[in-house]
C-alpha cells in the first residue's frame, strides 16, 4: 500500500537532499505541515558544501533559510495518490522566491522528490559578487522524502 504524497490537514513531510546551483552544490532539508486540504506551510534550509574555486565566500554566503507556502495540486488534477505536484512561494534570507516540486512515495513512509526554485525579488540587486549569487539564482533540489503520519 502506498502512502499519499499529500494527505491534507495535519500532513507532515521531512525531506533531505542535494542542492545544485551555479558555482555551488550542497545539502538541503525541508519540513512541510498541512494546513488544509491543498495548502501547506514549511521551512527549508540549505548549506553549500562545495563551491567553484576562486570564489571568495564565508559561512554566511553558503547558508540560506526560508519559510514557504505550497499549494498541493495532486488531489486537484486527480493523479495517483502516491504522487503530488506543488508550486509555492518562499521568503528567505536573500530573496522572495518561487518553487515548484514533485514527490512520489514508494511505500507508507518513503519517497523521492525534486524541486526547482528561483528568486522573484532579490534583496540586494546591485554589484552582486559570485558568492552573493549563492541561493539567489535558479536552483534544483533532489532527494528523499519521509512521511510523518
Amino acid at each position: 500500500m502506498y502512502s499519499q504524497a499529500y494527505e491534507g490537514r495535519g500532513d507532515q513531510k521531512f525531506q533531505v537532499g542535494a542542492n545544485f546551483q551555479e558555482n555551488g552544490t550542497g545539502i538541503t532539508a525541508s519540513y512541510d505541515y498541512g494546513l488544509g486540504e491543498n495548502i501547506s506551510v514549511g521551512a527549508v534550509s540549505t548549506y553549500l558544501l562545495g563551491i567553484a574555486s576562486g570564489i571568495d565566500d564565508d559561512t554566511r554566503e553558503r547558508f540560506d533559510a526560508k519559510v514557504r507556502f505550497s499549494a498541493h495540486l495532486g488531489p486537484i488534477i486527480d493523479v495517483s495518490p502516491a504522487f503530488d505536484i506543488y508550486p509555492g512561494l518562499d521568503l528567505g534570507l536573500k530573496n522572495f522566491g518561487f518553487h515548484t516540486g514533485a514527490r512520489y512515495f514508494f511505500s507508507e513512509g518513503l519517497g523521492v522528490y525534486t524541486e526547482f526554485g528561483f528568486p522573484i525579488a532579490k534583496y540586494q540587486t546591485e554589484d552582486l559578487t559570485l558568492s552573493d549569487k549563492f541561493h539567489n539564482q535558479f536552483n534544483v533540489n533532489i532527494g528523499v522524502s519521509f512521511n510523518f503520519l
